[in-house]
């Protein structure tokens, strides 16, 4: 969690290992740039997984999203900011929490996952507090074991509305809908993932006037975000399109609007070239008319007609399309 983070028992012993080879280091002593260093095929290294930027990116618009969210309870809107994604243990992270707190257990059926949303104790006591008129100038929380019926009251609300937001914040990546499966007060005892499986920490900050800022957490098993991997790493989304009626009927009634010229062919008189440059006004040439006037636009034949009247103006009555091959 943000605040006051707790160092796991590997960091601990690297960092006194670090300073005990510090010690024991002669000032003269170089590094070996042909040094061999043993590695283990198959370990999983961390930094393969590069920048899920999308993720960040999701994990804005759920800070904007969820600002609404407290804002019934704090009666102020708060100001809340993304860290950048980390990726450890699943134990390393609950080494880090603090054993009471909020965790609720979310299935994202798309993914074939769940992700965990952890939010510490005293920000749930401060939401209380303030939403049935308390104080929000001072924190009113004391240690306890058990949230009360009211503070559940108050997780279950929350905790809808944030994955809500998460739901409108991934939906112009992916279309999810996030179930809550489980509720508990304790980190250890949900049944999430192994303790040595990979799990992607977001921690956002919720900062408040005139109090100290509180934080909450989202976690995605590694092997729940791994299928769309190269989306999370892509910089280019919107892949949701709103389906905007309004705007494809103007279009349509655009495109029907074209204006077009249509031209009738009646026939194919021939004549010779002597005399045709031998005509003069008044010579006539015979032609031998179709059976069928033949209908054209930008000269392509479109529909076979026949010759008539509509009043003093001659007109075609269409009778059926010409097909691309020119045939019936």
């Amino acid at each position: 969690m943000v605040g006051s983070r707790k160092l796991s028992n590997d960091e601990v012993e690297a960092l006194l290992g670090g300073l005990e080879a510090d010690s024991k280091t002669s000032k003269h002593e170089q590094f070996d740039p042909n040094e061999i260093r043993e590695f283990k095929f198959g370990a999983e290294d961390l930094s393969l997984l590069g920048d899920y930027y999308a993720l960040r990116l999701i994990n804005e618009k759920i800070c904007r999203a969820v600002r609404s969210v407290f804002l019934p309870m704090l009666r102020i809107l708060p100001r809340i900011s993304s860290f950048p994604p980390e990726v450890k243990s699943f134990d390393e992270y609950v080494e880090s929490c603090d054993n009471f707190a909020s965790v609720t257990n979310s299935r994202i059926e798309e993914l074939r996952g769940n992700c965990l949303v952890v939010i510490q104790a005293p920000f749930i006591s401060h939401l209380t507090n303030s939403y049935f008129g308390g104080s929000k100038v001072k924190l009113l929380f004391e240690t306890q074991g058990e949230f009360t019926a009211t503070e559940n009251r108050i997780i279950e609300i929350i905790t809808n509305g944030m994955l809500s937001s998460m739901q409108f914040a991934w939906k112009d990546l992916i279309e999810t809908n996030f179930d809550v499966q489980s509720r508990e007060e304790n980190i250890q005892l949900i049944s999430f993932v192994d303790g040595d499986d990979t799990v992607i920490v977001c921690s956002f900050m919720v900062q408040i006037p005139h109090h100290d800022p509180a934080s909450f957490d989202i976690v995605y098993p590694l092997q729940t975000l791994k299928p769309i991997s190269s989306q999370l790493r892509s910089r280019v989304q919107n892949e949701y399109a709103v389906d905007d009626r309004t705007w494809k009927e103007r279009l349509q009634n655009a495109v029907l609007s074209i204006p077009l010229t249509l031209s009738a062919e009646l026939g194919r008189p021939k004549t010779t070239l002597g005399k045709l440059t031998k005509s003069k006004v008044g010579d006539a040439f015979p032609m031998i008319p179709f059976d069928d006037v033949i209908v054209k636009v930008a000269g392509e034949n479109i529909f076979r007609a026949e010759l008539g009247k509509v009043g003093p103006n001659a007109a075609v009555a269409m009778k059926n399309r010409i097909k691309n091959d020119g045939k019936k």
